[in-house]
């Protein structure tokens, strides 16, 4: 007896090879978070800004470090140069504003080259920003990781002590910080990190809070695995994606801050380029030369807005509540 198509039923084998071009793919895994900051045109922005200010900022460190400016002395002009006459103390306009050529975006008040020191300021920009960002980074995820893990007076005791670095203004803390330590860039960035733990502290113990009560969790602990391995291989990994997005927009937050210091007199000292520095210097030239404040300004903009874009779209791509 021959089955009519309204009685044929396909087989599950069928159902798996019609089906196969119909799963959507996961929305989870590093493909596909930079398949997703591919597509939103603002996160790329952010991202080949933050390429830039990287790649700059290890050339002009290298270069600074190892070569004494030997490019920048060879091909541009010495960022760190101390004139040696008085007349060399010339503030130039740029070029097309009755600048020299060799001065592209004219010199500051010592007769320095703007655009050599902008370049050079990228290093003390980035490494400021990165290596600030990595302490909080670290010591808030060590710090919320325990506190929520073991919660009880282990949570009163870490929560205390940071809610007081919390409640104290971070411009404070930080000249303290360096007050106590000494007038070092290094020490400056010591101070931005540690003012950012609380930060990192408080997103990753309200994700552990409820991470901790898992059944993997608690598989874990009765299968003897101690504390420490439970809560570096399986708490932490699944309550980091907060403070990843979290890190990225710190550091531009970092960024701000050191040049907010290197324009109070603090961090990065002359004749070392620094951005801060730069609009520091020009304070007493706003109306005659306004353009030696516009340069590291808009250096700090740039790049503090290529890390807020970038750490938006890599929020969404993160967020699993949004439909992509």
């Amino acid at each position: 007896m021959a089955v009519t198509s309204e009685e044929h039923e396909p087989s599950p084998d069928e159902d798996s090879i019609d089906g196969e071009g119909d799963e959507a793919e996961p929305n989870v895994g590093l493909s596909y978070t930079i398949g997703q900051i591919k597509r939103d045109t603002t996160a790329r922005i952010g991202m080949y800004i933050i390429g830039f200010m990287s790649a700059v900022a290890v050339f002009t460190t290298i270069d600074a470090v190892v070569f004494d400016y030997g490019f920048a002395k060879m091909f541009l002009h010495d960022p760190v140069r101390d004139p040696d006459n008085i007349n060399d103390l010339r503030l130039l306009p740029p070029v097309g504003m009755g600048g020299e050529l060799q001065y592209p975006l004219g010199t500051d008040d010592r007769g320095r080259d703007i655009l050599t020191r902008l370049i050079y300021g990228t290093r003390i920009a980035m490494t400021a920003g990165f290596f600030a960002t990595a302490i909080g980074t670290v010591g808030g995820t060590i710090i919320g990781a325990v506190s929520g893990y073991y919660g009880g007076w282990v949570d009163d005791v870490l929560q205390r002590v940071t809610e007081t670095i919390y409640s104290i203004p971070f411009l404070v803390l930080v000249i303290a910080i360096m007050a106590a330590l000494g007038n070092n860039i290094w020490f400056a960035i010591v101070g931005v990190g540690v003012i950012s733990i609380p930060t990192f502290n408080r997103l990753i113990r309200s994700r552990v809070v409820s991470i901790r009560e898992e059944e993997y969790v608690e598989a874990a602990k009765a299968a003897g695995v101690k504390d420490r391995n439970i809560i570096l291989r399986h708490v932490i990994p699944n309550s980091f994606t907060p403070v990843l997005v979290q890190s990225t927009l710190q550091i531009g937050f970092a960024i701000l801050t050191i040049a907010g210091l290197s324009f109070l007199g603090f961090g990065a000292q002359p004749p070392t380029p620094s951005w801060g520095q730069m609009l520091s210097g020009s304070r007493n030239h706003m109306i005659n030369a306004p353009t030696y404040s516009i340069w590291p300004g808009l250096a700090i903009l740039i790049t503090v807005l290529g890390f807020n874009l970038f750490g938006d779209g890599l929020q969404d791509a993160l967020d699993p509540r949004i439909d992509n």
